[in-house]
């Protein structure tokens, strides 16, 4: 597992592949060991053949450290694929270890322990077994077991978002790796460090590191090392959303793993592909490839990668429309992501479902998923800071370390002391200069990510909810500085309501009465062009209002809109079918007209066209709204007063 992006194909970290102990050089089945080791790395079915045959060959030539080191390469093979087949293997090497001659083997058993954790999602259990490999590996002094148990705790805590500690295993175990002579784990704990910085967000960094261990691989012959380091270079173009890129990386990586007969390979590239459709909209090939993907991870406990096809399918399925699956698959990706800590995919996820509440129509748990999102994101991304900033204090630290010890050997070397000390006072510089530049460019980030939030809540705040058309107070709001506009001509407004929009509530249901709400705003958004604009008064009514617009025209345009929305067919709403109706009341501005005033007329000529027998438009200037006497002597508005208090309850006291 810690050979992988964001628990991608290919653990070979597991410490069955090592060099040969010192006991035994001549053991036939020490060269099968050895070559099982090395196809590891390219075909892990043959490593699998390999460690079994070593097995038969010591049934008759017993060697317990041999036996054991077979053992971890089946153990590393079953890691990734059978949990009981793995217990099994844990059981025989315990049963060995009381007679071993190298104690640090019992290491290399609890990585193999730790995998199969981090294989089934449980991160903090691996940590745990990584953790104790550590602690056995450094009492024995054993350099190789120490190499391999840090390279998989640093990967796991990397997953964890200690992107520092880690670094500082990955970098550590590297150093060993080298220093031992083992040029095929330095690259593949490479690769591990190119996973952190892709976890980081330093895609770019990522993908340079990728493409340089990809180019030692190709020479060295490392097969499947290959695949795992292509689907990680596909994983950093996609993040770049550098499409093109990203499907050649993932089409070559299973290539490879089809090649070498590996499911779970398979299936973590065909999921790369399905993103790099769904990048490009191509849902419905998405959902074809998603499909393959499902049928090979059925092969593999990988709850992560299960997890990861369901966000894809939840995107895929969004875009298609079949909205109730992509909800069921998103939850269900969340789930395990939530588990697993996996911050950046939760947001994703949280980011998608919250688009596909909205898109049901369910605003309100649109908004939620959200607002989890942004909570999701912003811990990732304050993590991420912290981290990078941890990283640079080590690199900070190392390098004054380096320079003390420069000036301790003064009395030995003193032209090279004041080099050496010159060189130091550079690389300080030059990270405190890093420091400050990293620390500004992430501020900035941050304030623009900030008030991109902010635009966003407050678009929310001006919207309706069921039809995406501007709110009371968004529309009466605008209404008000239309009219207040100095130079401004006549601005006509209307108020239009859906006729016995109660009855089809009554018959049909309040889902089917908000569908019929949508369609009829749709109707009025498709029918306007700027500088018209409208807005959703409450219930099924709408205000319309045309700026530089003579009653005339107003009239004509009133009309349009009451055959438009007499012409939509119901059809693929309503279970019998058939049409919906609007009355339309107009009215004109005229010198000192108020929101108020204006609603006031517009409803007196839209209750007149409810009395005319509904689809229908009447029209209420200014001359016909004259004030008329009522029974008790006063002069008022024929409209109920109440009608004309809507601009102050909408917008307060100071609009």
């Amino acid at each position: 597992m810690a050979a992988t992006a964001t628990a991608a194909p290919g653990a070979t970290g597991a410490l069955g592949a090592t060099a040969p102990a010192a006991a035994s050089p001549g053991h036939p089945a020490a060269a099968l060991i050895d070559q099982g080791a090395v196809a590891m790395r390219s075909d892990p079915d043959a490593s699998k053949r390999d460690a079994e045959a070593a097995l038969a060959l010591l049934r008759s030539r017993p060697d317990v450290d041999l036996e054991i080191r077979a053992r971890l390469l089946l153990c590393d093979y079953q890691s990734e694929r059978n949990e009981a087949a793995l217990d099994a293997e844990v059981a025989a090497i315990e049963a060995l270890l009381p007679r071993s001659r190298r104690p640090a083997l019992r290491a290399g058993m609890l990585v193999c322990q730790g995998e199969m954790r981090e294989t089934l999602g449980d991160n903090a259990q691996a940590l745990a077994y990584y953790e104790q490999a550590v602690r056995v590996a450094s009492e024995a002094h054993d350099d190789e077991m120490i190499a391999g148990a840090l390279f998989s705790r640093g990967y796991v805590l990397g997953l964890q978002g200690e992107y520092a500690l880690g670094l500082a295993d990955l970098r550590r175990a590297q150093g060993l790796y080298e220093t031992l002579g083992m040029r095929h784990h330095s690259l593949t704990a490479m690769n591990g460090i190119a996973i952190l910085y892709n976890r980081m967000g330093d895609y770019a960094q990522a993908r340079d590191i990728y493409s340089s261990a990809l180019a030692q691989q190709r020479e060295a012959g490392m097969l499947r090392e290959q695949a795992v380091t292509l689907h990680n270079l596909g994983r950093a173009h996609e993040y770049l959303q550098e499409w093109a890129e990203a499907r050649r990386a993932f089409t070559e990586s299973l290539a490879i793993h089809r090649e070498i007969h590996y499911a779970r390979g398979q299936a973590y590239a065909l999921r790369g592909l399905a993103a790099v459709e769904n990048g490009l909209g191509n849902w419905r090939s998405a959902l074809a490839t998603l499909a393959q993907a499902m049928t090979l991870q059925q092969a593999t406990p990988d709850a992560r990668l299960r997890a990861q096809i369901d966000l894809a399918r939840g995107t895929a399925l969004h875009g298609v429309g079949e909205l109730d699956a992509a909800a069921a698959a998103l939850r269900t990706a969340i789930d395990v992501f939530r588990n697993g800590e996996a911050r950046g995919e939760l947001a994703a996820s949280y980011s998608e479902l919250a688009a596909v509440e909205a898109a049901r129509g369910d605003w309100r748990s649109g908004y939620t998923q959200l607002a989890l999102a942004k909570q999701v994101n912003e811990r990732l991304l304050r993590n991420q800071i912290d981290q990078r900033f941890a990283t640079l204090r080590v690199e900070f630290d190392t390098a004054s370390k380096e320079a003390e010890n420069a000036l301790l050997l003064r009395d030995i070397h003193e032209n090279e002391r004041a080099l050496e000390q010159s060189r130091s006072v550079r690389r300080l510089q030059a990270v405190a200069i890093a420091l400050g530049a990293l620390l500004v460019l992430l501020l900035v980030w941050l304030a623009v990510h900030q008030r991109r939030s902010t635009l966003r809540m407050r678009k929310l705040a001006h919207t309706d909810e069921l039809t995406a058309a501007p709110n009371r107070r968004a529309v009466l709001g605008r209404l008000a500085a239309t009219l207040t506009e100095e130079g401004a001509g006549p601005c006509t407004t209307l108020i239009t309501d859906i006729d016995h929009f109660k009855g089809i509530n009554d018959r049909y249901g309040h889902p089917i009465g908000d569908e019929v709400l949508k369609v009829v705003a749709q109707a009025v958004r498709d029918d306007l062009r700027e500088p018209a604009f409208f807005g959703r008064l409450g219930g099924e009514e709408f205000l319309i209002v045309l700026p530089e617009t003579a009653l005339d025209e107003g009239r004509a345009t009133a009309e349009r809109l009451r055959e438009r929305i007499a012409a939509i067919d119901l059809a693929h709403i309503c279970p019998v079918g058939g049409g919906v109706t609007a009355s339309l009341g107009v009215t004109v501005s005229t010198r000192g007209d108020t929101p108020s005033t204006m609603l006031q007329r517009a409803d007196e000529a839209l209750y007149a066209a409810k009395r005319a027998g509904r689809n229908a438009v009447r029209v209420c200037s200014p001359a016909d709204a004259a004030s008329v006497t009522f029974a008790d002597g006063t002069q008022r508005h024929a409209v109920d007063e109440a009608r004309g208090n809507e601009f102050q309850e909408a917008t307060g006291p100071s609009a």
